[in-house]
This record gives C-alpha cells, structure tokens and sequence, in this order.
C-alpha cells in the first residue's frame, strides 16, 4: 500500500483490476487550473474532519454492512480485519513489480516499501475506502500503513511523510483525499514522524495519449491498462512544489505515500516534484 522515497512509494503492491474506475487515474478536466491553492488548505482539513464525523454519526443510525464479507452492523467485521492485519503483517519491498521505478539495467531507482499484496480484504478494504472514506476502514488501513513506514525506517525519527497529492477531479467526486486520511490515521502511531503535504498537482500536466494512441488529451481514458511508458508520459510534469514548500522538506528524510502501486510512474514523478525548486 504505501511506500518509502527514502524516501519511500506505496500501500498496495499489485496489478489487480480494480473493477471500477479509479478518479485519480482520470485525466484533469479543463477547470484543473482551478485546483486548490495552499490557502486553502486549513479549510479542506476541516472539511475531512466534518465529513469523517457525520460518517459516524450516520453509521449509528443506518444500518451498515462489511464491504468485504457482507455481515451485517459493521462497515468492517472483526473476522476482515483480521485478514486486513494479516495481509499487512509483513510489509516488504516491492519495486521490482514497479518497472518506471528502475533503469533498463534493472538498477534501483527508488526503493518502495509495501504494506501488502493488492488483493482479498486488503483490496476490497481499499477500493471501498477509496470510494466512500469510511473511518472504520480507514483505521485499520492506517495502521497498515504505519506499519510500512516503520519497515522502511526501523527505529527512524525525524522522516516526513509527504502524500502524492489528489487530482482536482478526484477530490471533487470524492469529497475527499484518500491518502490524507490514512496519513491522519498513520501518524497517531508514528511518534517522531511529520506530514508534510508540499505536493500540488500542476495545471496542465505532461502530454496524454489520446484515442488510439493518437497525441493530445482528448478522448484520453485513465491510467489503468497503460504501460510504463505511456504511464511515465501521462504523469511527467503533473506535481509540482507548493509555494514556499521547500524551506519545510530541505535537508530532511522524505517518505512519499501513495495507496496502490502499479508501474511506479506515479511515485516517481513525486520524487521528481521533491528535488524541484519551489515556486517563490
């Protein structure tokens, strides 16, 4: 699921179909331009929070079933995450199965610690979190993800944990940023660790492929089924460093968190972001 851009990547290792379409791997609409500003970022904490609390609220008063199993009156039974837990026992490196993240001689460019395998309750867990942010799903993805970074950094205090930021199309069908959830989640049991949220999508991202490979960006579908290179090319230049972000991460350990893991071209391009100078 997570991982480390030692820095370090992403949560769920895996090329598994996520049977629905995922907003972040939906290209910008034409208004990205309009993507949040820093300004704006006390606002949307407190927009997470209000939404996460009427999650609650609503929870006791309608009734709710396991979004792995099905059993009724829990978002996520004991018997799931116990699986979820299991699954996530071992957190491991997992940028071998990431190909945008090593050279054609098969170097390692950047390390990527996993939580776990993309696949049973882990995925049903995160895709439904992803989805619909319940806060009962996200506390035991959380603790997953903790997990990952205390494998990637045994014993390490000081490290900055900075989210692969949120697409304005995505966080405008969601309501939410996944992965700021579950770094809310994660870092109640990561003493010693910051967050760091000094990544923005950029207006115009890098070129996308267009209806059957054709240039531009339109008819251009989502990054599932893509290649490396196609993925490489569809996320290069689209992050950037907030205003006056650097000053915040210079000279300090960086773990980049993103959920899922597919051909790393993501994680990359915040790496890439990292070493950017920011805008003054």
């Amino acid at each position: 699921m997570y991982g480390v851009f030692r820095r370090i990547g992403t949560a769920a290792s895996g090329h598994q179909d996520n049977r629905r379409t995922d907003p972040d791997l939906q290209p910008p609409p034409p208004w990205a331009a309009l993507h949040r500003g820093e300004h704006e970022a006390g606002l949307l904490r407190l927009i997470d929070w209000l939404a996460g609390a009427l999650a609650d609220l609503l929870a006791l008063a309608v009734p709710v079933d396991c979004v792995c199993c099905g059993a009724e009156d829990s978002t996520l039974c004991p018997s799931c995450a116990g699986r979820i837990r299991q699954l996530t026992r071992q957190p491991f490196r997992a940028e071998s199965g990431a190909p945008a993240l090593m050279d054609v001689g098969g170097t390692i460019m950047l390390p990527v610690v996993a939580a776990g395998v993309y696949r049973d309750e882990l995925a049903q867990g995160l895709l439904s979190f992803k989805r619909h942010g319940q806060h009962q799903l996200g506390r035991s993805l959380g603790r997953a993800l903790a997990g990952a970074a205390r494998a990637a950094v045994p014993g390490g205090n000081g490290f900055l944990l900075v989210p692969v930021p949120t697409s304005t199309a995505a966080y405008v069908n969601r309501g939410f940023s996944p992965v700021h959830l579950l770094l809310k989640e994660a870092v109640r049991q990561l003493p010693g660790i910051g967050v760091a949220d000094v990544l923005a999508k950029t207006a115009a991202p890098g070129p996308l492929l267009g209806t059957h490979g054709s240039g531009g960006r339109k008819g251009a579908g989502g990054q599932k089924g893509l290649g490396r290179g196609a993925r490489s090319r569809r996320v290069r230049g689209s992050m950037r460093l907030r205003r006056g972000a650097r000053a915040l991460v210079a000279g300090r350990p960086c773990i980049i968190v993103d959920d899922v893991l597919t051909t790393g071209a993501t994680v990359g391009e915040a790496a890439r972001a990292l070493h950017l100078p920011a805008p003054t």
